[in-house]
């Protein structure tokens, strides 16, 4: 028998190399180029595989892990249980070409399943875990849901399985158990040699029950914090944020980093009654008056002519982005950080819907009305986003000084529900769904019933219009997840193949009536779903 020779010990590295490569470009070492070099290289990795197997030395058995912890909550019906194992097995992507046919897409209802799983409060099935944490890996917006729903056993796992390390860095505390509010000595030594990630966890949980607690062992290690954990530290007093704790806030407008600063200036601008509010209010209300010579009304704007050292204190950045003038730059920034309150009287006495009526002088509108916008959303003033947005009838998005559809979204966000999805439809029965993408995405689910009949009409016209039906996929999508399932019913008529028109796009019919029997599948599967996990 041939003497085998030793290895070099860089050798399946080369093989490895050469194989992404191509034997075209390189080839390894003892592998001559040429037509057979694939087939070389094939059988020199097939004999290194059994070298590196059999070089193997037997080692002493590892430590058998601790069990996992037990789970009390209540265990999923059986009929739930094989319903998650089917969403579990679907694999996005499967199908070819543009047409997606009449099945559901189960990897699309996974989200929605696990919300209702975890309101109920039911147990993950164990032997289920290791395809739900395979599948919140290779999806980011599934792990909150995920995790939650796999419980304590997700960590245990995460760390026998590097693949599943995400769970130990999305669990607050990499699933460490915090000590209770009551046992002092322990929180003080976690917050003070604790890991960082647990440290975020110990401070948020405080904070959520106790918010003058979370900001008192703050302050204790404030001062020798590093500047990025002091950040993220300063960001969790969005919890609970209220005015007592402007004097730390104010105490941070003084960081010595950039950023710190700028999130402390944003929490006190949230603050209407801070002392930095105050401050900016003064300063946008100088910048902004009513010219009473003209024919009508008119608001005025003179921006500010310098960002001086008590405008960057305050959260003013001072160097504009590429493309935007400087003089417009201060001046948003100051109109976002004042107070809502204070332009009634600024402004004559005129409510907000009276203000954002008055015309603009020099082309300020868009600026100065972007800039409330964000206040708005800011400071969670419904009164004035409904002034904002004002009607559903309103021009839409880049009409002359309209409020941009990504602004309409975030002020939509700070109506309740069921105004939201109101405002919505009556858009969408104006404008058509073109336009609505953007809003649709921001209204709970399911959808209100006369938000859904407005998508369900629109669709409708859009069918028989004979419009390019591909066009309206993502608007069909959020359907088959978002309309309510009783409306599936009412959806039966639409699933049969329409004639076409002879302006239409070529096969459009057959792509309607196909959306449609998988809108009409899908909602009757979600009402079984909903049935299986004990709703309704």
């Amino acid at each position: 028998m041939d003497k085998i020779s030793a290895p070099a010990p860089d050798a399946w590295e080369e093989l490895v190399t050469s194989a992404l490569l191509g034997t075209a470009r390189r080839t390894p070492p003892g592998v001559a180029p040429g037509p057979e070099a694939p087939v070389a290289l094939l059988d020199a990795a097939a004999v290194e595989t059994v070298r590196r197997r059999a070089g193997l030395r037997p080692a002493r058995a590892a430590r058998r892990p601790q069990p996992a912890p037990e789970d009390t909550r209540p265990p999923l019906p059986a009929a739930a249980a094989r319903r998650l194992a089917m969403l579990l097995s679907d694999r996005p992507g499967t199908g070819g070409g543009g047409r997606r046919g009449t099945a559901p897409d189960l990897m699309e209802l996974l989200p929605q399943w696990l919300a209702t799983a975890n309101a109920r409060g039911y147990a993950a099935p164990p032997q289920l875990l290791p395809a739900l944490l395979d599948a919140a890996r290779g999806r980011t917006d599934l792990r909150p849901a995920a995790l939650a729903f796999a419980g304590s056993r997700a960590t245990w796992l995460a760390r026998l399985n590097p693949d599943w390390r995400f769970a130990l860095r999305a669990t607050p505390g990499g699933g460490t158990a915090l000590p209770s509010p009551q046992d002092t000595a322990g929180v003080r030594l976690l917050w003070e040699e604790g890991l960082f990630a647990e440290r975020v966890a110990l401070l948020s949980a405080i904070r959520a029950r106790e918010p003058a607690a979370a900001r008192e062992l703050l302050a204790t290690t404030w001062a020798t914090e590093r500047a990025e954990d002091r950040l993220m530290f300063l960001d969790s007093l969005r919890t609970g944020l209220g005015a007592d704790d402007e004097p730390f806030l104010e105490q941070a407008l003084a960081d010595r980093s950039r950023n710190v600063r700028a999130t402390a200036a944003e929490l006190l601008s949230a603050l209407p009654g801070s002392a930095l509010a105050a401050r900016m209010a003064v300063r946008a209300g100088a910048c902004v008056a009513v010219d009473h010579t003209q024919d009508r009304p008119t608001i005025v704007v003179e921006a500010p002519h310098e960002c001086d050292s008590g405008m960057e204190r305050d959260g003013v950045v001072a160097k504009a982005p590429s493309g935007r003038g400087e003089r417009s730059w201060w001046f948003g920034q100051l109109v976002e950080a004042a107070p809502l309150g204070v332009w009634p009287g600024r402004l004559g006495g005129r409510t907000p819907e009276e203000i954002v009526a008055l015309p603009v002088a020099d082309d300020w509108r868009n600026e100065l009305h972007a800039a409330w916008c964000r206040a708005a959303v800011r400071q969670g003033d419904a009164g004035w986003a409904r002034a904002l947005l004002g009607t559903p009838a309103a021009p839409e998005a880049g009409g002359p000084g309209a409020v941009s559809l990504a602004e309409r979204a975030r002020l939509l966000s700070t109506l309740g529900s069921a105004e939201r999805a109101g405002w919505v439809a009556a858009f969408i029965a104006t404008h058509g769904l073109s336009e609505a993408f953007q809003l649709l995405g921001v209204c709970g689910v399911p959808w209100a019933a006369p938000l859904g009949r407005a998508v369900v009409d629109a669709l409708n016209i859009a069918r028989d219009a004979g419009s390019y039906p591909w066009s309206f996929s993502g608007v069909m999508g959020l359907a088959e997840r978002c309309l309510d399932p009783a409306e599936a019913g009412r959806l039966e008529g639409l699933m049969a193949v329409p004639d076409e028109r002879e302006d239409a796009s070529p096969g459009a019919g057959g792509y309607w009536a196909e959306a449609f029997q998988r809108l009409v599948t899908t909602l009757r599967l979600r009402a079984t779903m909903a049935e299986e996990l004990g709703v309704g």
